[in-house]
């Protein structure tokens, strides 16, 4: 069964018109969008497995594409029809539901981890690794708290850990990040107190977007953690 056609236009229209707002603070993504680096795939349920193979497959494109051509930022936007009405705790649920089973096909398909990060959630270089290459996620859905995360689906974008790195390796990320922290607090009011750089706390706090406590632990396993 595949996502209607109608489904999918109307997936990639509100995405692209939420990213394009004025008061989105990502700088980044409005980066992609203009460059064109900014896809999107849009599936049924975000409480479903059913298109777990071919998100995963997309993903080891996205990987293998960058790779080849590493240069300029970009996205993975998997946006989901639904559900509409999942609370911030049964969306992280949901999404770490679809992470490791996303993590259980990069293992059965023979895919390493990313030797640059850890595959543990508790350790502070935790990123999540597909087709050999470190993913952040950035989770979006109608309900969320943080304004800026509130879009009209549930939605994950996947973003590669290298781009940031040469970034960083270029003098550009802080700049960057200033930036999209300065627009956020324009637009929420308060500053978001789950964020914090790579290598400080597990990055596995900020994916779902809900401000979870010290005594929050990921429900995330990777197969080859071992």
């Amino acid at each position: 069964m595949l996502v209607s056609e109608d489904a999918v236009l109307k997936g990639r229209e509100e995405l692209l018109a939420a990213v394009a707002d004025a008061r989105f603070p990502c700088v980044g993504a409005k980066s992609a969008m203009a460059r064109g680096t900014l896809k999107t795939l849009v599936c049924h349920s975000l409480e479903s497995a059913w298109d777990d193979v071919r998100i995963h497959s997309e993903l080891l494109e996205w990987a293998k594409a960058y790779k080849q051509d590493p240069t300029g930022l970009r996205s993975l936007a998997i946006v989901f029809e639904g559900p509409l009405d999942l609370a911030e705790e049964q969306f992280e649920a949901a999404m770490w539901a679809r992470l490791q089973s996303l993590a259980d096909k990069d293992e059965w398909r023979g895919q390493p981890y990313d030797c640059r990060v850890s595959p543990d959630p508790d350790d502070p270089h935790f990123s999540l690794s597909f087709g050999g290459a470190a993913f952040f996620v950035v989770g979006l859905h109608p309900h969320a708290s943080r304004p800026a995360r509130r879009f009209p689906r549930p939605t994950l974008v996947f973003n590669l850990h290298d781009q940031f790195e040469r970034l960083r390796e270029e003098g550009r990320y802080e700049r960057m990040r200033e930036k999209i922290l300065s627009r956020d607090v324009e637009l929420a009011g308060t500053v978001n107190p789950m964020l914090a750089r790579h290598g400080e706390t597990s990055e596995a706090r900020q994916y779902s977007g809900r401000a979870v406590g010290d005594d929050w632990r990921c429900p995330f396993r990777d197969p080859r953690a071992a």
